[in-house]
């Protein structure tokens, strides 16, 4: 029997799976980042040997094929040094680079047409049509865009914070969650540089990152929904991530919805709001989106999509419930 290797290389894990013709998932696992944008081509090569050998059960048996659904960044230049990591496996019919926004997308549903919005550390949205992507909007990076992203939501909460230390902007509970997250006491102390020893401190902690690092204060917005500073980086994330929506068309007709990263799926919020700005953008519209936590399970309906094995209901059922089973 010819088994399919897939893997999903995400920004904060990366995740392969040993599939079937049938979509049985045979064997699973995991490891680090394998994004090539942020850990560079020798390190998300890495991670994605690691994860696939994990799922191959630690042998280095022969796979059919394999597929890698990765940052958009890597479909333009294919990284050498992951097809000759994968190598090893001996894939017959070679090793296919997929965008981790088709694996997404398919992890929520097995048609070829729909939508999908994606809000974890950067965010983006994207049209499929065909099987293939029609129109992305946003995923330009923190400097460029990802507005209503992880990163965006962080870098709100520590602005909020220092206005709110400085005088700028109003009081906010973000300030306790911030300063407690980067072990910082509170000092009204004034000192020479005319700031506050909080504000100093946080000034000096917070320029210790690199940027897209903010993204890990994006959970403190999440743990104070009534505090009225929070509730508007919220609402501004959710207008962002509809407009970044909107602009691919999404939101209508035209198949599925898939919500994916983890500002949409653990910041529920954001996710409900999304939809209410949505709807009251587009009159008429009212998406229910499939919400999904990761792209593995996609990328192993394009592992069998791309070498001619239709997936219909009962395929991706098999695929999603025997992958959760290896799961658990």
């Amino acid at each position: 029997m010819h088994n399919f290797l897939a893997v999903d290389a995400g920004g904060t894990s990366t995740r392969a799976v040993l599939v079937s013709p049938s979509g049985t998932c045979l064997g699973y696992g995991e490891s680090g980042a394998g994004n090539p944008v942020s850990r560079g081509f020798r390190g998300a090569a890495d991670a994605v040997l690691r994860a696939s050998r994990k799922a191959l059960g630690g042998s280095a048996r022969p796979v059919h094929s394999a597929t890698v659904a990765m940052a958009g960044a890597s479909l333009a230049q294919p990284p050498g040094l992951l097809l000759e990591h994968l190598r090893e496996f001996n894939p017959a019919q070679g090793i296919t680079i997929e965008s981790d926004l088709l694996a997404v997308f398919y992890s929520g549903s097995y048609h070829d047409a729909g939508h999908a919005l994606i809000a974890g550390t950067g965010a983006v949205a994207a049209r499929v049509e065909g099987g293939r992507l029609a129109a992305v909007a946003d995923g330009a990076g923190w400097l460029l865009g990802d507005s209503g992203s992880g990163f965006w939501l962080g870098r709100e909460a520590v602005r909020a914070v220092a206005a709110a230390l400085d005088g700028r902007g109003p009081g906010t509970a973000l300030t306790e969650g911030v300063l407690a997250q980067l072990g910082l006491q509170a000092d009204p102390a004034v000192g020479a540089s005319g700031r506050t020893g909080t504000l100093q401190q946080l000034i000096n902690a917070v320029y210790g990152f690199m940027p897209v690092q903010l993204s890990r204060f994006a959970p403190r917005v999440f743990d104070v929904p009534a505090d009225p500073v929070a509730r508007d980086i919220m609402d501004r994330a959710a207008a962002a991530l509809a407009g970044t929506l909107l602009a691919v068309g999404g939101g209508g007709p035209g198949g599925p919805l898939v919500f994916g990263g983890s500002v949409l799926t653990k910041g529920a919020p954001v996710a409900a709001a999304v939809v209410e700005e949505v709807s009251l953008r587009r009159p008429g519209a009212r998406p229910v989106p499939v919400l999904v936590h990761d792209g593995v399970a996609g990328a192993a309906v394009l592992a069998l999509k791309r070498h001619g094995i239709a997936v219909d209901a009962i395929v991706f059922g098999r695929i999603a419930s025997s992958l959760a089973a290896l799961r658990d």
